[in-house]
């Protein structure tokens, strides 16, 4: 197939939009948008707790869903990280010893009361003076007992906790305690407002998205009990009434960090939405970036238009010399991935700004994509790290003892270097907390899960990597290597690297 040629000032137009959903939604998301399987699942509320890891797309999805949901006339409330703080709820609320009560049912509660007094005034506002269908005993409520009130979110969650919290430990007497926690657990306060709520939502829509929670993530008491709650809130409030939808987005780590989590979703596995990307589908999101770009920018090119995902790529991208990675550019790049959107965005990215600076032209050459990895590298090392601080605190001073090392390791070499770290022989800094406990067999797995490994799992297959597989029996696995996304960073000689592929 010939290859598509693009004019020379394409190149200094393009662009593939920004890492962050939040600033991209302004700029044209909606438009270039890749309508996975997930974000349907999602759409039609079948699936409304969205998991994934950072960079996975699901801000892009709530964004996209909210500007939908917005244009069809629904009421939309998206609580986003300016919305809550972990520190602050830490400093304020009493700790579960302090009075022995269960924070998570108390979040839950008052997860509860927030999402309903949010919604109830969403709908009075947008109707103001509902009269009808039960409206008439939402607006009162609203105006009688909010109305002067202009508490922020937050404010108004800590508030029902502390009301809690009072009950739970302050000098009341066991009879009354019982019944003013059991008035305040069940919402006696708008409980008798629901039947209303549902007539209202028979003819409107309230769409609830609360995202980012991993903001600010300290793995403290209050937080695990806050997102939990959470979890429970989102569960029992969905079932109210079809109109009426909580998404909350986790992180997986956020995830694996709550064991209360974790029990719960095991009831609810049917809500849950995994992002995953393959190979395809990310050359799909950079393809549909190109295309846009280019017409956005006065560049209606038809070809361009026509063209397959695989020729738009080649039109901006120059293969890699013979012997450099597989599958052109697109494969040596997506394999320094773990096949989230914002690293190929960021990747991409960095190499079109490497070309400008030294005034290439289109496609972009495969020296421009050399150069811009080192820092590419560099910068996702230590976010992987960083995503990982609360459970494992000092993992970059783990990743560093890869440095300059073979890329590839026996199964008997891994395991004895994974002793040496547990036992301090090799040198970490602030892995105190968690490392000296860890077997070798469990640090494999925490360095396979986080990325940094992957995982051979017969004589001739490939290297495989936790954004690949979900579930690999990594106790049978005799074969290791560092995911190539760390070679730069890590100073793995890419020569060896790519012997270490067969």
């Amino acid at each position: 197939m010939a290859r598509l040629n693009l004019s020379p000032k394409i190149l200094d137009v393009l662009d593939f939009g920004t890492p962050s959903a939040e600033r991209d939604i302004s700029r044209g998301l909606e438009k270039y948008f890749v309508e996975s399987s997930a974000y349907h699942r999602v759409r039609s509320g079948a699936k409304t707790i969205l998991m994934g890891n950072r960079g996975a797309g699901k801000s892009a999805i709530f964004k996209v869903l909210a500007k939908r949901e917005r244009s069809e006339g629904s009421h939309v409330i998206e609580l986003s990280p300016e919305d809550y703080s972990y520190e602050l709820l830490s400093s304020t609320m009493a700790a579960e010893s302090a009075g022995s009560w269960a924070k998570q049912g108390a979040y839950a509660a008052a997860w509860k009361y927030l999402i309903y007094v949010l919604v109830m005034k969403a709908l009075a506002r947008k109707g103001m003076r509902l009269t009808r269908n039960g409206g008439r005993q939402i607006h009162n409520y609203i105006r009688d007992i909010h109305g002067a009130q202009q508490l922020g979110p937050l404010s108004l969650l800590v508030s029902y906790l502390k009301r809690l919290e009072a009950v739970k430990i302050g000098p009341i007497e066991a009879g009354l305690r019982t019944r003013e926690l059991d008035r305040l657990y069940q919402l006696e306060e708008i409980q008798n407002l629901l039947p209303a709520l549902r007539k209202v939502l028979d003819s409107q829509r309230v769409v609830v998205l609360v995202d980012e929670l991993d903001r600010g993530w300290d793995s403290s008491e209050d937080a695990k009990a806050f997102v939990s709650g959470l979890f429970q809130a989102c569960v029992s409030i969905n079932a109210l009434h079809p109109n009426l939808r909580v998404y909350i987005s986790l992180r997986q780590e956020l995830y694996d960090d709550i064991p209360a989590l974790y029990d719960d979703a095991q009831k609810h596995r049917d809500l849950l939405e995994k992002i995953s990307w393959s190979e395809d589908s990310l050359l799909e999101l950079i393809a549909r970036r190109i295309r846009h770009s280019a017409h956005e920018n006065g560049f209606a090119v038809d070809a361009l238009e026509r063209a397959g995902d695989r020729a738009c790529w080649s039109a901006v991208f120059a293969p890699p010399p013979p012997g450099k990675g597989r599958d052109g550019s697109f494969g040596y790049m997506v394999d320094r991935t773990l096949y989230r959107p914002r690293e190929l965005i960021q990747f991409c990215s960095e190499a079109l700004e490497q070309a400008r600076a030294r005034r290439s032209r289109l496609p972009v050459p495969y020296s421009s994509i050399e150069r811009s990895e080192y820092g590419y590298s560099a910068e996702r090392t230590k976010d992987i790290a960083a995503e990982y601080r609360s459970q494992y605190p000092g993992l970059l001073s783990v990743f560093e003892v890869f440095r300059s090392r073979p890329p590839a390791f026996g199964r008997d070499e891994l395991e004895l270097l994974c002793l040496e770290l547990a036992c301090g022989d090799v040198p970490t800094h602030g892995t105190g907390s968690w490392l000296p406990s860890c077997d070798p067999n469990e640090l494999i797995e925490i360095l396979w899960r986080a990325g940094l490994l992957t995982a051979r799992a017969s004589a001739d297959g490939p290297f495989l990597g936790s954004h690949q597989v979900q579930h690999l029996n990594l106790a049978a696995v005799r074969r290791f290597r560092v995911h190539a996304m760390f070679h730069a960073s890590l100073g793995i000689d890419g020569a060896q690297a790519e012997s270490a592929r067969g």
